[in-house]
Parts: C-alpha cells; structure tokens; sequence
C-alpha cells in the first residue's frame, strides 16, 4: 500500500524534503543546505547540479528516518524558491551556466533601459513590474552573454526552465519538461489572462517558444519518476506551486480575502483573490495562486518587505547586540514600547508597496536614554509594520477589511512579534500548528491531484490552528504608531 506524499521543498539557502502520511500528518523532514556564489557584488548564483544533489541526498534522508522505501510513495509534489532560473541542454540535461538566483540584480540596467517603452505594458499582461526580481531578463542575459548558452539556442538543445522544471526533468530521466501556472506566472513572460507564454513578450526578451517548459496546472498529473534513485517509477509527480503560493495552499487560504504572511528573510505576504485578476493601485503584484485540474485559475495579490528577520540577523552580526537571533523577543521584552525610536530597515531598498531600490535603513528618534532594548523593540515593530503597510494597500484594492491574517515561517514563533503584528492590523493573527507551510502546501496539492484528497474542503480539516493573536491597540494609539512610522519611511527615501 502507498502511504506517504513526497514534498520536496527546494528553497534559496537549502532543499528541504518531508514526507506525509495519508491523514495529512508531516511524519519525515530532512534538509541540507547548499553553497551561495556570489561573482559580483549585486550577483548571485547557484550550482544546478548540487541543488538536484542536496535534493536527492534530502529524499533519501527523510524516507530513511522512518524506515520508508521509495516503493511508498503516493505521489511527490515540489514547491520552489521562484524566479531563480537554469539553462540546460535538453539532449542531456547538462546546466550550460549557474541557476541565476531571483536575489540576482545584475539586469538592473537592462531593466532601465526597457522601462520606458515597455513597464506599463508587461504590468498589463503579467501583473509584475518591470524588473531584475523576475525570470524573463536572466534568460535575456544568458543568451547575450554565455557562449555555452548561445552555442545550445543555435543548435536548437537550449532548455530554460525554473527550479521545479529542472527538478522534473531530472525525476523523470528528461520526460517531464513542464512548469506549473504559478511558477511560470513568475518568470513575466506568462500573459495572465490566458496562463501562456506571450509572443510579444518572448520576442522582447529574445527567448524562442521552443526553450520554454509547457505550462500545467499546479494540481494534476505532470507525469511519472523514472530512473530515479528515491522514488519507483510508477511514483506521480502530482502537484507543483512556486513556494509563496504553496504556502498560502498549504494554510489553507481557499477563500477571497484570505491571507498569509511568510516571516523569512524578507517577508512573503499573499491574499487570495480567487478568479478575478486584480490590478493592484497600491503597489502590490498581481499573480496566479494555483489552478486546480481543469478549474478556474485562480489569482493573488502579493507584495513583499526585502528585509524581515534579516533586520534581526543584522543586529546580531552587524551591530553584535545579542548572540542568538531568539534572543530579540526577551530584550524586546525588557522595555513596554521603542520609547519614540523607529527602525526603517530599507537594507535593500524598500519592496512593496513603496518599490523603492534607492531607499537605505534609518534609525531615528534616538536620545541619552536609548538603549539597545529599545532597538531590538523597534526592529520588531518595524517587522510588524511594515507588513501592514501591505496588507492595508491590498485591503485597499480588494475593497475589502481582511478578518484575520495566517502566519508561518520562522519568526512566527516571536509571540511579541505576532502580537504587534495583531495590534498594527487591527485584525486577528493565527499561527498554525504546522508551521512546514510551503512542503505541506506542495503535498496538498499533490494529494489532490492523485485523488487522494478529493477536494479542498477535505484539507481544510487538516489545518490545525497553534496560537491566536488578537488586537490588543486603540483606533487612536494605532493612528498615532502609524504617523510616527511613517514619517520616519519617508525620511528613509530622502537619504540618497
């Protein structure tokens, strides 16, 4: 009898393989991490070929934990670190190049160049703005500057693909060639409207139709492994989302309105908006959530803050306030509130819904009786606020008040944080029980898409809920906080 789903969760700094049981239930983890290639300063690269090894190794590890054969796998879904992109050939899989890395901004002035003639356009028909985050001009610079990659187009053997294309590729011994909507609504050459590769988009970025991964939902049958050394042949690849819209799947937000926020490096925010694309006015992105088999596609809002608990890891190393990334929550502690100190954390610029490269970190409202307490407090109601500067202008295009807002991620488990985050939204935060998101999201999906799971309504009664956070804030004091907060945001886009 087949007993687990395979989720392969390859991420940016690691790939992360969990298996789960056939009530839903996370019964295997196993990760490895891998090396970062940094050749330029603003560059950054992958090793395609450790990536599928740390993946390989993970697998085996995470069947091997609970004494699990690849004979037991139902089905295997992958979720994705998105935009990251690979050029291999596709007669032998050879990567012709390192996987440029979505952190990657050597296309900054590609992007400049184009704006003018061509950044309305491309947020008409792929909900994203124009740039160097997003796959289409690391594919335009492959082919303009890699020789290998050049010598593969003209010998007609040129693959592009994102991770999980790569990684099926690799599962099924080259019979997979295939991408889900959700990843390929990444890469800005995918027209929103129809889920397929734009002509007038391909042409743009110089990158040939036939290079391109067919286009599949994100739920349904992708094909077979094959050959491959964790999973038997007859073993489904099921299911397959980039990782911010496994992670709203796997939290279960299946309604309009319903959202989640992913505390990583950055922060990940995502709100369903179900069948209608929505343009966003207020500095958000469109993009797809997922489609189900033949159903309706259905679309999200997203936007995303550059630093989250990178802030945090930056008062650790850079200016060595604490040991321990954990330890922040108990020094915040030690102080009721910032004492009128702000921390703009723009390390990388500001993300949405401001989209602002120019903008640099701000500490201010700083006097003799500032301590490091202080800091470490104003870096978490920094983390908190800046989240609600999106979801207040995603609320903003949907017409709509969010009721409560889903969380997971490792600063998830910061109750200061979640509860400041309640306070700045006004709105319940939920923690879930289950905190692996992104995996189970890819697992769900894989589930459905074997039949395992014969709906989503069936999953919903798997999500468990760990921790309510409810607002604990005046209407008054929150106008107050926002001002302040404000203020000191547009003092942090004055500096350069």
């Amino acid at each position: 009898m087949k007993k687990y789903i395979m989720s392969i969760d390859q991420g940016t700094t690691s790939s992360r393989v969990v298996l789960v049981d056939s009530t839903g239930r996370l019964v295997s983890l196993a990760a490895q991490p891998f090396k970062q290639i940094y050749p330029k300063p603003g560059w950054v690269e992958h090793d395609a070929n450790e990536i599928w090894s740390t993946v390989e190794s993970s697998a085996k590890a995470a069947l091997q934990n609970i004494k699990a054969q690849p004979s037991d796998l139902m089905a295997i879904g992958i979720t994705n670190q998105r935009e990251t992109v690979i050029a291999f050939r596709k007669s032998t899989g050879e990567p012709l190049h390192n996987a440029i890395v979505w952190q990657c901004r050597r296309t900054t002035e590609m992007c400049e160049r184009l704006k003018k003639s061509w950044a309305l356009k491309i947020k008409n028909k792929t909900g994203l703005v124009l740039d160097p985050y997003f796959s289409a001009t690391k594919m335009r610079w492959l082919i303009e500057n890699s020789p290998a990659v050049r010598k593969a187009l003209v010998e007609k053997d040129l693959a592009f693909g994102t991770i999980d294309t790569f990684l099926m590729w690799n599962l099924s011994s080259k019979k997979i060639f295939a991408t889900d909507v959700s990843n390929a609504s990444r890469t800005m050459l995918m027209n929103l409207k129809t889920g397929q590769w734009d002509a007038e988009l391909l042409r743009l970025f110089k990158v040939p139709l036939e290079c391109l991964p067919e286009i599949k939902s994100s739920s349904g049958l992708f094909g077979y492994a094959s050959n491959c050394s964790f999973a038997a042949n007859d073993t489904a690849i099921a299911g397959v989302a980039g990782d911010q819209q496994a992670a709203l799947f796997g939290q279960t937000c299946f309604n309009v309105g319903d959202s989640k926020c992913t505390f990583g490096t950055g922060s990940f925010i995502l709100m369903n908006t179900g069948p209608k694309i929505l343009k966003s006015k207020s500095g958000c992105l469109t993009t797809v959530a997922w489609r189900l088999g033949n159903q309706k596609m259905q679309y999200a809002l997203e936007g995303g803050a550059f630093i989250c608990g990178a802030a945090v890891s930056w008062l650790r190393d850079g200016l060595q306030l604490f040991e321990k990334s954990s330890e922040v929550e108990e020094l915040a502690h030690q102080v009721e509130d910032a004492g009128g100190v702000e921390f703009v954390p723009a390390l990388a610029g500001l993300g949405a819904p401001y989209w602002n490269p120019h903008a640099r970190g701000e500490i201010t409202g700083l006097t003799r009786g500032s301590t490091r307490a202080h800091i470490a407090r104003a870096t978490l109601e920094a983390m908190a606020m800046q989240n609600a500067d999106i979801l207040l202008a995603m609320q903003k295009d949907l017409g709509k008040k969010m009721k409560r807002l889903r969380v997971d991620g490792g600063a998830s488990a910061n109750n200061l944080l979640m509860q400041l985050q309640a306070n700045y939204l006004g709105t319940l935060v939920d923690r879930p029980q289950q905190i692996e998101t992104t995996a189970m999201g890819a697992a769900y999906l894989a589930g459905l898409g074997v039949g395992h799971w014969k709906n989503p309504d069936e999953i919903r009664k798997i999500w468990k809920i760990d921790k309510e956070f409810k607002s604990a804030m005046t209407a008054k004091a929150l106008q107050q906080r926002r001002k302040s907060w404000l203020l000191a945001i547009k003092k942090s886009t004055l500096t350069n």
